[in-house]
């Protein structure tokens, strides 16, 4: 399995890339939201790095690529859904951000996932009913994985906190709450921050 593919970008469309890797062309089918990330340039040196989804079919091999590992995780998350495909769960994850689509779920927001192209009543419906539970449980993760930087952080106030004499669980709590209204936090703050709430 592919995880991620890391190169230099050789055609970008709002819903393709091609990253050339070494003299070889990946093309990755991408949303809107990633397409943005990319234009803008994920580094100085004209280098990205897709997180990668392989659907792998008879008459087809596609690839999906997405900005960061909470995108990706809302894809799986889609696809799991019967009667939700591929392009359905990139149509949805390019009319709204991992965060926005935890919160439409979250929140029962039938109204705001019918408004996607593609996506009827019944299909938004079961969407909820079906992801609200696994929602809830990876809600703080997609919020939580914005960029590498804040899962570092997050990890290592954790493993801090746990030697100081903290439980796990309850270090856990309180940085994800800390990290939900700041990814920006680094190690320090989030330490000096979860200690006045523990």
């Amino acid at each position: 399995m592919i995880d991620y593919i890391k190169g230099t970008i050789a055609e970008l469309t709002p819903t393709q890339a091609v990253i050339d890797n070494h003299g070889v062309g990946y093309m990755l089918n991408i949303s809107l939201s990633t397409y943005d990330r990319l234009e803008r340039g994920n580094s100085n040196d004209g280098t990205a790095l897709l997180y990668v989804y392989e659907v792998i079919r008879e008459d087809a091999y596609t690839l999906y690529g997405f900005a960061d590992k909470g995108e990706r995780e809302a894809f799986m998350l889609l696809i799991s859904v019967s009667g939700v495909g591929p392009n359905i769960a990139r149509m949805i994850l390019s009319a709204m951000t991992p965060e926005e689509f935890s919160a439409v779920v979250s929140t029962g927001n039938v109204a705001m996932l019918k408004s996607v192209k593609g996506v009827g009543a019944k299909t938004a419906q079961r969407i909820i009913v079906d992801l609200k539970d696994k929602i809830k449980q990876a809600n703080d993760t997609l919020i939580v994985q914005t960029g590498q930087a804040a899962g570092k952080a997050f990890d290592e106030a954790l493993a801090a906190l746990v030697m100081l004499g903290f439980s796990q669980q309850s270090s856990q709590k309180v940085l994800k709450s800390l990290f939900a209204h700041n990814a920006q936090l680094t190690v320090e703050e989030a330490i000096k921050q979860a200690l006045k709430m523990m």
